[in-house]
């Protein structure tokens, strides 16, 4: 069913930029959260707290370069796809999922989707709006006039139309199971399915699309324990998820299925062996790689078994429905989002812990760290989709 609720939309004030985007840039936008740290594998609040913000990164110069920066509600709770950019560059939509509470002593689920508008000089947050408590994963449409947000603390999807840089709520899907997670979102490239996952009872949902009008179709597609990341191939025929297993991180290598989007019905078909916790996951615009970012127990005490002193890097060739193994290179601690620039000759990783964000050089073969990027608590990562 479809859900319909009132419009909301508050204008806020954009705040500091080093310089204004250039109109032919190729750009990433990364999602920054100033509240979440680890004390040896333990989370807790950032102390002294860093406002939340959004980076903007051209990524024309050698080594990229971050040529503004805007305060916006952001989280590394979630997927690390929080970030959706849209196809020509004006504007982009963060989620923010968590919030610091009005006594500041935890973080509590938050609802906060920002319009930021790229082509203002310098620019701005546009507008604030309200998704789901614990919005999450969102993504632009093909067609570029509907986003969705997985609300993963309310078990529902949210809608919005956008007219030009416009963004309107448009109504909610509710999978009827408060505790389904919802976490991230891919569309088919013609705009008329979408597939969420849903890390809080094991399933990938199947959305049907007809204009602004999205119905959930009651198919669910069993991929590994606790589908979290999901991309979609350019051409359609694959959705590839990223499996967080048992306990998000208990040791245990971990997983990426091949659901097989072209089958009748959609199924799962295939899964690679990954590593612990692929965290972050992008495919290059051509389709032809997979970028993970793996934790490796980086995120864990060091006294724990399970504890690596770094994350991984893996690049996988997706081709006739099927990943191998290409190469891979050490990373910092705690890393999430991870995003290909447009011709797939660079990678950009995040990295928590350092506050950095790591750049690879990669040839189809090999990966070269070639640069590093600072920013406080990067924690989702995006290009603008093909």
């Amino acid at each position: 069913m479809v859900y319909r609720v009132p419009q909301k939309c508050a204008l806020v004030l954009a705040l500091a930029l080093l310089t204004p985007v250039a109109a032919t840039a190729q750009i990433a936008v990364s999602a920054n959260d100033g509240k979440s740290a680890l004390n040896d594998g333990k989370p807790q609040m950032r102390s002294p707290l860093v406002p939340d913000s959004v980076s903007i990164i051209d990524l024309n110069q050698t080594p990229p370069k971050i040529i503004g920066e805007v305060a916006a509600p952001a989280s590394a709770v979630g997927p690390p796809t929080s970030v959706a950019v849209a196809k020509d560059e004006s504007f982009a939509l963060v989620t923010g999922a968590m919030k610091v509470d009005a006594d500041g002593k935890k973080v509590v689920p938050d609802n906060k989707l920002s319009v930021i508008d790229l082509k203002a000089k310098p620019p701005v947050v546009s507008a604030t709006l309200e998704a789901g408590p614990g919005a999450t994963g969102v993504t632009i449409n093909p067609a570029g006039d509907l986003a969705l947000v997985a609300n993963r603390n309310d078990g529902t999807v949210s809608i919005f139309k956008i007219s030009g840089k416009t963004v309107t709520p448009a109504g909610k899907i509710d999978f009827g199971a408060a505790n389904s997670g919802p976490c991230a979102i891919a569309f088919t490239p013609d705009g008329k399915l979408a597939f969420v996952t849903r890390d809080g009872d094991n399933k990938v949902s199947v959305l049907k699309i007809d204009g602004d009008k999205v119905e959930y179709t009651k198919r669910d597609v069993g991929a590994g324990l606790r589908p979290y990341g999901i991309n979609m191939s350019p051409k359609g025929d694959v959705a590839l998820v990223a499996d967080l297993g048992l306990n998000n991180g208990n040791g245990d290598d971990d997983t990426v299925s091949i659901i097989d989007v072209k089958a009748k019905p959609p199924r799962t078909i295939d899964a690679v062996t990954v590593g612990p916790t692929p965290e972050g996951m992008t495919l290059s615009r051509d389709g032809k790689y997979l970028a993970l970012a793996v934790m490796n127990g980086s995120n864990k005490a060091k006294a724990a078994p399970i504890y690596n002193d770094h994350g991984i890097l893996k690049i996988y060739r997706l081709k006739d429905k099927k990943l191998t193994f290409v190469t891979q290179a050490d990373v910092g601690h705690w890393c999430q989002g991870v995003t290909f620039n447009k011709d797939a000759k660079k990678v950009l990783v995040q990295c928590m812990i350092e506050n950095e964000i790591m750049v690879f050089d990669f040839d189809g073969k090999k990966l070269k760290k070639s640069g590093s990027l600072k920013a406080n608590g990067p924690a989702g990562i995006r290009i603008a989709d093909k």
